[in-house]
């Protein structure tokens, strides 16, 4: 059975989409280019977000002591090494809030990348309230020619749940960031965290239909994480019966049901994440790769003949 997105998985995955896109494997490399996070720097707020440690996610090669090609190229031979055949790269700019910045350094890191003989695209991890309308004329410009994403921490669609993990903007400055970024023809992405302190299995399966009315190309999810040394571990510490932590079973069981209420065109980039086990702080399901967690998901989704889109809706604000 071939779905809507034009394969036989169950899901409209990453990797499917890119292959459509450029007929093969894609992979997406990490760099640092050094930039902060106004929620940090007094801006919006001191100490960043309660859940935030970038170390737990950013490749070995990824310093912002190297320059944006060597990283490239480190980042190339890297995953060369586990990822054979892939023949183009996205050059993934990860850490903190990578538009916050003028737009001349912008600029300079950007076409940095762009100038790499394998690299297609770029992909700008940033905030809500670190883009205007100046620079996503600038983006707009790059993808012309190339391919140019960007990716919105929204975390959750709740503004209590915002507020409580100290995420310095509210769900409406996500929503006007998607809008603007897509109005330009961009990619446009968005990144939730699902479990957050006091959010239930329930919230979690009606903030679908407000992710399906964001006009968003790709999202990722994946399951809260707490990581030792943020503020969250010390929440923790503190009020342990506010976390509520998955098996992986019962995690399975939720997201199969997050993605049968899941907009069909939208681009499922991850549904789970793995870190190294030093940053680990609480319950966590071990030493389980994404690789396994994928195969895992699409077990269950076989099983229960389940797949993206089947009962999705959108969510109308009366």
């Amino acid at each position: 059975m071939a779905y809507p997105w034009g394969d036989e998985r169950r899901f409209n995955s990453y990797a499917g989409y890119f292959r459509r896109l450029f007929g093969d494997r894609v992979q997406k490399l990490s760099v640092d280019a050094g930039f902060t996070c106004p929620n940090r720097d007094g801006t919006v707020g001191r100490g960043g977000c309660t859940f935030c440690i970038n170390g737990a996610f950013t490749p070995s090669y990824c310093t912002p002591a190297k320059s944006i090609t060597q990283q490239i190229d480190e980042g190339i031979e890297f995953h060369r090494n586990r990822y054979r055949t892939a023949r183009h790269y996205l050059v993934y700019f990860q850490s903190y809030s990578n538009t916050y910045a003028p737009l001349e350094r912008l600029k300079a890191v950007y076409d940095e990348a762009l100038r790499h003989p394998d690299v297609v695209g770029i992909v700008i991890g940033t905030r809500p309230d670190c883009v205007d309308e100046e620079k996503l004329d600038y983006l707009a410009g790059l993808a012309r020619d190339r391919y140019v994403a960007v990716e919105y921490g929204i975390e959750s669609t709740s503004d209590a749940t915002l507020r409580a993990v100290n995420r310095g903007h509210d769900f409406a400055a996500a929503e006007r960031a998607v809008r603007m970024t897509a109005e330009r023809g961009l990619a446009v992405g968005g990144h939730f965290i699902l479990g957050l302190p006091g959010e239930t299995d329930d919230m979690l399966l009606a903030q679908t239909a407000r992710i399906n009315a964001l006009p968003l190309t790709t999202v990722k999810f994946h399951q809260l994480q707490v990581f030792r040394g943020t503020a969250m571990a010390a929440e923790y510490d503190a009020h342990p019966d506010r976390f509520r932590f998955w098996s992986l079973d019962e995690y399975l069981d939720l997201f199969v049901e997050i993605l049968r209420r899941l907009r069909p065109d939208l681009v499922v980039e991850r549904f789970a994440s793995e870190a190294p086990p030093r940053y680990h702080y609480g319950r966590n399901w071990g030493l389980v790769r994404n690789e396994q967690l994928l195969s895992m998901l699409e077990k269950r989704l076989e099983r229960r003949n389940a797949y993206q889109g089947e009962i999705f809706t959108t969510f109308v604000d009366e």
